[in-house]
């Protein structure tokens, strides 16, 4: 007789895990929207503005494959909490130099390449420790309440960080490094099972084992075919973003509303973590990733026929709605599949594909608008349904597997 595992809500090593990222994840976007803030307040350039935020996506995107080898080869919770402690001494100093009135640009772009490169780094540990923490059984569950969290902090972080701004420039970079103190504590009373240790013969060197992780990746026949799927369908996703908010400013539509537009797509993000566990369970996984991109092309070729502002935010929450649902589907299949010490490393080339999208997408949404909102709009539909035809047409997404054993790395 099986022992019947705990349930999420009462498994305390995944409960302290989530509220632990959910502060890490909320302070991440409060520094997002607190950086230009300062530069801004302090006389600096949209040019430094432009540097601060380049250099913490590069340096983010930089460290995510090697995030994933340091993930594997050295013990995950330590890993963890050196990332937030140093975090924690970065964001304070900003703070502090504020009070003594020590402000200096190049601190603040030294303490963001910091804080871009060990957000990085951090991610893989924690996407690695969740298998270890969370029965396959409640796996599905666990990442489709694991997709939530980016869109509470993404609704919450940017309104706090204003706030906390107006209310005096110091408070947010304070608030950001109490709430990675709140997550290193939590962390710290984090209990991971054991990992065997590689034996010393068998041991290689960090690029072998980064070479081991990319052979592995590339020779996994879904995985690799579900990573091409997230890098189109982000691009296309990016890209609209974009072309929404230009559509908006070309048509002068208010900062408020436009505020309220972007505020619809964590809306409806996070309505459809609430309802990801549901339908995993429910609908067979070719139809939720089939189905997510056509939904999301379909919304988008009806957003040539609204008026820019908030009509268009509700279409673009109803495409939002299901991809946190495709997302678990995919997440869920690869942690399955996946040997735990692998896990960083696909975590980290997970990444490095994420943040290539989110680098070209912006990039292709501003190159579109130059033919034309509605043109635009319709550009992005297109690529949307694109992707959504080459996802209905391959094999491999068609028959995505709804549950495989972890034993069996080549399904």
């Amino acid at each position: 007789m099986t022992d019947t595992p705990v349930r999420l809500s009462r498994n305390r090593n995944y409960n302290i895990l989530w509220s632990s990222l959910l502060f890490s994840e909320l302070g991440t976007e409060i520094t997002f929207v607190a950086f230009p803030l300062l530069i801004l307040a302090l006389g600096g350039s949209a040019w430094q503005m432009g540097l601060v935020a380049a250099a913490v996506a590069a340096a983010h995107m930089a460290a995510n494959v090697p995030a994933g080898v340091v993930a594997d080869r050295w013990d995950r919770k330590r890993v963890m909490v050196l990332c937030q402690a140093v975090r924690v001494v970065g964001l304070a100093s900003i703070g502090v130099a504020l009070l003594l009135d020590a402000y200096s640009f190049p601190h603040v772009l030294v303490v963001a390449v910091v804080e871009g490169a060990l957000s990085s780094v951090f991610e893989p540990a924690e996407h690695a420790t969740l298998a270890q923490v969370v029965p396959e059984s409640q796996l599905g569950d666990a990442v489709a309440r694991n997709t939530a969290r980016p869109f509470i902090a993404t609704l919450l972080g940017p309104a706090l960080a204003g706030f906390l701004f107006a209310w005096h420039r110091t408070i947010p970079f304070l608030a950001d490094a109490l709430m990675l103190a709140f997550s290193l504590v939590a962390l710290l009373f984090l209990r991971l099972p054991a990992r065997t240790p590689v034996p010393a013969e068998e041991r290689t060197s960090v690029a072998g084992d980064l070479v081991e992780g990319v052979k592995w990746l590339f020779g996994h026949r879904v995985i690799r075919t579900t990573m091409a799927w997230m890098v189109l369908a982000n691009t296309a996703f990016g890209a609209l973003v974009i072309v929404v908010i230009a559509s908006s400013g070309e048509e002068q539509v208010g900062a408020g509303q436009i505020g309220l537009t972007m505020a619809c797509i964590g809306a409806g993000g996070l309505l459809g973590a609430v309802l990801a566990g549901q339908l995993h369970a429910l609908l067979p996984p070719s139809v939720i990733i089939i189905g997510f991109t056509w939904i999301a092309a379909l919304m988008t070729a009806v957003m040539s026929l609204v008026p820019a502002g908030l009509p268009m935010g509700l279409l673009l929450a109803g495409a939002a709605l299901f991809a946190p649902v495709a997302n678990t589907v995919v997440m869920t299949y690869q942690l399955m599949v996946t040997p735990d010490e692998m896990r960083g490393r696909l975590s980290g080339l997970a990444g490095l594909c994420a943040g290539g999208a989110a680098v070209l997408g912006p990039l292709v949404g501003g190159l579109v608008m130059g033919a034309g909102q509605h043109t635009a709009v319709l550009l992005c539909a297109a690529g949307l349904a694109v992707t959504a035809l080459g996802t209905t047409l391959s094999p491999v997404l068609r028959s995505f597997p709804r549950l495989v054993a972890i034993d069996d790395p080549e399904e």
